[in-house]
């Protein structure tokens, strides 16, 4: 759950990391960061806003004297622990701060990088994290392989639930036929490539719009299903779930 105290501006990191699930560490590094990709802090949502501009004033002149000394050259590296492409500020938000005023597109950071089971990518923001809080818990249901996880995005918490009750539903019907799938990787990895990716295939050839992930695809058309009640997927699928502007069709 988000803190109360953090409805808009920066990433907490607490709250991000719960979202996104810890999976294990890969490194650290010195590296050149766009300060586009740094969202968070691991304490400071009060005195910067979403863009690292000051909003504690009490800060001003600590700000003012960081910027000074950065005039000067004397920029000592931003310590960030990084989630996916995401990056959080543990030392150095100051640096951030006038690193964003000067217009720099980067800086240079000290980089602890975590792995997570949803991927946190450079899009994200605060109001972000319920969704992605629910794709994790499906995933922690259906673990797809690592290559499918950078694309994935739901707007609705609720649909990666259904995601899930369908990705296991899908198994049971497999099992009946015979055909066990109770490992949960398996079970996974099988349903994406013989249930998820026929339909996509199917959808894209049909006209599903290019601007939509394939989970969303998939997600629509799985709506469409459980608003017909179809068994199987009906041979014109791609006319049912999508009219010929490449839109949803209205539910109802």
């Amino acid at each position: 759950m988000l803190s109360r105290r953090q409805t808009s501006g920066l990433m907490l990191y607490a709250d991000a990391l719960e979202a996104f699930g810890r999976d294990g560490v890969l490194g650290q590094r010195y590296d050149e960061v766009p300060v586009g990709q740094i969202v968070g802090t691991m304490a400071r949502t009060r005195d910067f806003d979403g863009e690292f501009r000051l909003r504690n004033r009490a800060l001003t002149g600590r700000w003012r004297s960081v910027a000074a000394v950065m005039a000067l050259g004397v920029e000592p590296p931003v310590e960030l622990i990084q989630l996916g492409e995401l990056y959080f500020v543990v030392d150095g938000h100051h640096r951030v701060s006038v690193a964003r005023s000067l217009g720099r597109r980067s800086v240079t950071a000290q980089v602890l990088h975590l792995c997570t089971v949803a991927y946190a990518m450079a899009c994200l923001r605060l109001p972000d994290l319920p969704s992605k809080a629910a794709e994790r818990r499906f995933l922690q249901r259906v673990p797809l392989p690592d290559a499918v996880r950078p694309e994935l995005w739901l707007d609705e918490p609720a649909q990666w639930a259904r995601l899930a009750d369908a990705a296991e539903a899908w198994a049971f019907r497999q099992s009946r036929g015979g055909r066990a799938l109770t490992d949960p990787e398996t079970l996974a990895s099988t349903w994406w490539a013989e249930e998820v990716v026929p339909v996509l295939e199917r959808l894209r050839a049909g006209g599903a719009p290019v601007s939509l992930r394939d989970v969303q695809v998939y997600a629509t058309a799985l709506g469409a299903r459980d608003r017909f009640g179809w068994a199987e997927w009906p041979a014109d699928l791609a006319d049912q779930v999508f009219d010929p502007a490449g839109r949803p069709r209205a539910t109802g």
